[in-house]
């Protein structure tokens, strides 16, 4: 997907939604049409609020509305540049360059289930992975994991598109647990299972794919800092040898990783 054009784009927030202490969902929009993106891709957003804060910010694409022709981005809340984007408001200008990087399988896969496993703000790729599974006509599951209730993100949303399973670690919605002893896993056969989140989380997701002989593809959270291939700031080493996240991912299928599984 590196051939889909990148474009630097000032775009206007037209809200920022706190949906919990530690993340916030910014919506953002401009007159003309915004440029195509897929499901797994990400922006690099420039924070201009801070004198110190040099580098520009890499954040997962949540979601594309085009019928509001927005762009959702799903923030975690942990430094001082997430901490100034969390403080835009409605009206404000973000500069971004996007879209970057390699996303998710689409074509290709057949009606037979696909599992989309998430855990923290890992889950915002899926969002728009399952919105574009549904089009094509593949039912997604989701499989969505937190520490608690109040931890879980955006689970109206992803109820559009498919069914929702849930851990918490302490048993307070859905199954207890992580993610990898839920019972869907052991009561279904999935086609497909792709996944973002902790990387012991997608690891141990991708040793139950392994286990079964079902594809897995997982989303990478390098360091990236300028999002370009430059700075090789984000290497992952793979059986074509080392290579840029940020280019070459930052999704990749689990039978390129050298991960022991």
């Amino acid at each position: 997907m590196n051939d889909i054009k990148k474009n630097v784009l000032d775009l206007q927030v037209s809200s920022v939604e706190r949906l919990h202490e530690r993340y916030v969902l910014i919506k953002l929009t401009q007159t003309e049409r915004l440029p195509l993106m897929m499901p797994g891709q990400f922006v690099e957003v420039r924070i201009d609020g801070n004198g110190q804060t040099f580098l520009r910010r890499p954040i997962s694409i949540n979601k594309v509305d085009r019928e509001r022709n927005e762009l959702w981005l799903l923030v975690a809340v942990v430094g001082e540049g997430t901490r100034w984007l969390a403080s835009l408001k409605a009206g404000d200008s973000l500069n971004v360059v996007v879209p970057l990087g390699h996303g998710f399988t689409l074509q290709g896969l057949s009606s037979d289930e696909v599992l989309l496993v998430g855990g923290g703000v890992g889950v915002a790729p899926l969002l728009f992975q399952g919105d574009m599974l549904k089009s094509l006509g593949v039912k997604p599951v989701f499989l969505l994991g937190a520490r608690t209730a109040k931890d879980l993100l955006m689970l109206d949303e992803f109820r559009l598109y498919g069914e929702v399973f849930v851990t918490t670690e302490d048993g307070s919605e859905g199954e207890r647990g992580f993610v990898t002893q839920h019972s869907v896993l052991y009561q279904r056969r999935f086609s497909m299972i792709q996944t973002c989140g902790p990387t012991p989380m997608m690891k141990a997701v991708a040793r139950f794919a392994y286990s079964q002989g079902v594809e897995c593809e997982v989303s990478l959270e390098n360091l990236m800092a300028c999002g370009l291939g430059a700075c090789l700031c984000c290497v992952e080493k793979t059986t074509e040898g080392n290579l840029c996240v940020c280019q070459d991912g930052p999704v990749f299928n689990i039978k390129r990783l050298l991960w022991q599984l």
